[in-house]
């Protein structure tokens, strides 16, 4: 024994044997070994010092008088401050019925009389070893379920503001749409007496007057377009949509021919893939393609004939992207995500007529169809509008 080398402490081990000289091979043996060892000489003091300070592993004799250590093993088992302490039973019975007894009563290992200190350390350090993995599982699976609670907490948290959010954006197009309205009644009042007065008083009215009341009746009209256009963007909400499956040809067909006039005005070339079923609201897919090829026609090079193409390319998922490009005047790269904002007109706006919100009412549509729109685009050299939709699941 006295050339075993002495090691750091390695855990607390409590022996209970009734006979002197096996408690102090084992104390020897063990404190040796790095491991801090408590001794007693029965059932009833081995209980008591258990379950007022547990040790990490417990060596149990079972031969013991007054109270066996079957039954000290039983009680140890039955109260929640020990039932988790590890169990080896030391025995000098080779009866294989007495093992199995051990393990019955909550043993889990036992060690052999007379000792030997490499069978004895390994079962030992075995069992410890397991009983720090199932601490470190513990404090894991501890540590686990604080940090579900908190993210439960942060789920009906964002639960909540994800609700107000909604509210609020509903309450939004709401006042958006009722403010609206109620404007276009006075506004239309200012406009028709405005243009009586110009008519009724004509030959009563100097020229600088009248170049006030024409400023006046063209500020009326414009504020009539941003008027239409706020209603139009309140009403493009995404409660009570009816989607079905849309032709998407047939949709582009409707658009190219309700901007013929405009197309014809301007020379306009247009080039398309074809396009496929789409799963969506007709009435909004018409309106995102619309306004889309419509800015394309409107914001052209002058003297330049607008070339636009509309591709097509099928994604996973019964997802499509489509594309629309042009050769016009183009956005600089700082203005990208400016423009998908309501009332948001770039350095053109007093060349190019418009309200800015053609592009909100697209990125509110293509939304409403869970789907994605992006622009690419250099200055002078042409845009690329970007969308995707979903299209039509096919049975089969």
């Amino acid at each position: 024994m006295n050339n075993v080398p002495t090691f750091a402490y390695a855990g607390d081990i409590l022996i209970v044997d009734d006979h002197l000289e096996n408690l102090q091979i084992l104390f020897s043996m063990l404190t040796d070994y790095g491991y801090e060892v408590r001794r007693t000489i029965n059932g009833q003091q081995a209980l008591n010092v258990a379950m007022s300070e547990p040790p990490d592993i417990i060596l149990l004799d079972i031969l013991m008088p007054e109270m066996d250590g079957y039954e000290v093993c039983r009680q140890l088992k039955s109260q929640k401050s020990t039932a988790s302490i590890p169990v080896i039973f030391l025995t000098a019975l080779d009866d294989e019925l007495d093992k199995l007894r051990a393990f019955e009563v909550g043993g889990i290992d036992y060690i052999t009389k007379p000792f030997h200190i490499k069978e004895t350390i390994a079962r030992i350090e075995n069992q410890l070893t397991i009983q720090k993995q199932r601490r470190a599982i513990a404090q894991q699976n501890q540590q686990l379920k604080v940090q579900n609670l908190r993210l439960e907490e942060l789920n009906a948290e964002l639960v909540k503001l994800n609700t107000k959010l909604e509210q609020s954006n509903q309450d939004l197009e709401q006042f958006a749409y009722i403010a609206s309205h109620d404007l276009r009644s006075p506004l239309q009042t200012i406009l028709g007496f405005t243009q009586i007065l110009k008519q009724k008083y004509h030959e009563a009215i100097d020229d600088k007057g009248k170049h006030y009341l024409d400023r006046v009746i063209t500020g009326a009209y414009r504020m009539n377009k941003l008027i239409t256009a706020l209603l139009e963007y309140s009403r493009i909400g995404n409660k009570n949509l009816e989607f079905k499956p849309v032709d998407g040809n047939g949709i582009l067909d409707q658009v190219l021919e309700s901007l013929q006039a405009e197309i014809e005005q301007s020379s306009a070339v247009i080039l398309r893939d074809r396009l496929p079923i789409l799963h969506g609201n007709e009435v909004q897919i018409g309106q995102l393609f619309q306004n889309l090829i419509g800015n394309a026609i409107k914001y052209r090079h002058h003297h330049v004939k607008p070339q636009i193409k509309i591709t097509v390319e099928q994604r996973i998922n019964f997802e499509y992207l489509i594309g629309i490009h042009d050769n016009g005047i183009g956005i600089c790269a700082e203005d990208f995500q400016r423009i998908f904002q309501v009332f948001q007109r770039l350095e053109h706006s007093e060349e190019y007529s418009g309200t800015g919100i053609g592009l909100a009412v697209c990125q509110k549509i293509v939304d409403n169809h869970g789907g994605r729109i992006w622009v690419e685009s250099e200055e002078n050299q042409g845009t690329s509008f970007y969308f995707t939709l979903p299209g039509e699941k096919t049975m089969g």
